[in-house]
């Protein structure tokens, strides 16, 4: 378990989350029960200010949630347990804080490089290549809307669709 915590921890950094965030996923996904705040602190050595904000952080990523323990007035946590689930609303959470706004500029850039009054090779040139930025951002933005509309269970099997047609392209 705490090898895999402190992995995922690491992977988050790379990923752009903050490395404590990173580890209290892991560790409620790993132990697979809902958790006070307190123990999470105390089991991964972190602040309990620390593990707060982190639980904010993975509630507003929609992959934690509170979970009530009988017997017991204080919150408990869980990670989804379904990794498929946990891929989906990460990539909805993605698409919504980084490639909408992207998709959005690239819009507005492309509209902007088209009205220059006297464009010059230059302009040309960039505006061209906004304008295939654009498409590509456009074709992975309705690709993301697709695979996050789909329930865990069709996205999974999309994807082993999709292995089995490379590995089909790759023996061509």
């Amino acid at each position: 378990m705490s090898k895999f915590i402190l992995h995922w921890g690491e992977m988050g950094t790379r990923w752009g989350v903050n490395r404590s965030v990173a580890q209290i996923h892991a560790l409620l996904y790993i132990v697979g029960r809902p958790l006070p705040a307190e123990d999470i602190a105390e089991l991964l050595s972190i602040a309990r200010s620390n593990v707060s904000n982190g639980l904010k952080e993975l509630q507003g990523w929609g992959i934690v949630r509170v979970a009530h323990t009988m017997g017991d007035r204080r919150d408990h946590f869980e990670a989804l347990a379904d990794v498929w689930e946990t891929f989906r609303h990460i990539l909805i959470e993605r698409k919504r804080r980084e490639a909408d706004p992207t998709l959005r500029l690239l819009r507005e850039c492309a509209q902007d490089a088209g009205e220059v009054a006297k464009p010059t090779a230059e302009d040309v040139l960039a505006r061209k290549r906004l304008v295939e930025m654009l498409e590509f951002f456009e074709v992975a933005s309705s690709w993301g809307d697709r695979a996050g509309a789909f329930s865990p269970k069709t996205l999974k099997r999309f994807a082993h669709m999709g292995d089995a047609i490379f590995k089909l392209a790759g023996s061509a």
